[in-house]
């Protein structure tokens, strides 16, 4: 049983950053817009919080789909999160929103998760960890 709770780890850390690995290569496609909708929503130096965010987003998902420090990508998720949660999806009037913000808190849980239980046996961080070794 213990192949099937890795097998099911990495299969669940693919589909965690998904949406993260989408939306950052959406954001590079975007470049410009994305910054016009980010300085509408009344952020300051929008192209350097674009870059952090693509480089968030990217950066987290390939770490943790590779199980490679994969809490300090859960982190970077975390950090991309929070702001982007409370600054783009606060206005409760709108049904919508309150949808994005749940479904960010939602990813938020998932990051907690996967930064306290760690990436599993299928993971480039195992691999290295030398626990294999001890069996």
């Amino acid at each position: 049983m213990e192949w099937l709770t890795a097998l099911v780890m990495l299969i669940g850390r693919i589909l965690m950053v998904l949406i993260f690995l989408k939306s950052g290569l959406g954001k590079i496609e975007n470049f410009t817009d994305t910054a016009q909708f980010m300085a509408k929503a009344g952020m300051p130096y929008t192209t350097f919080f674009l870059l952090g965010a693509i480089f968030l987003e990217l950066a987290g998902g390939i770490t943790i789909v590779l199980g490679f420090l994969t809490r300090v990508g859960a982190l970077m998720l975390l950090v991309f999160l929070v702001p982007t949660t409370l600054i783009f999806h606060g206005n409760f009037a709108d049904q919508g929103q309150v949808i994005h913000f749940m479904k960010n808190v939602s990813m938020l849980g998932g990051c907690v998760f996967l930064f306290g239980a760690g990436p599993g046996r299928l993971s480039l961080d195992y691999l290295f960890s030398g626990r294999k070794r001890e069996r």
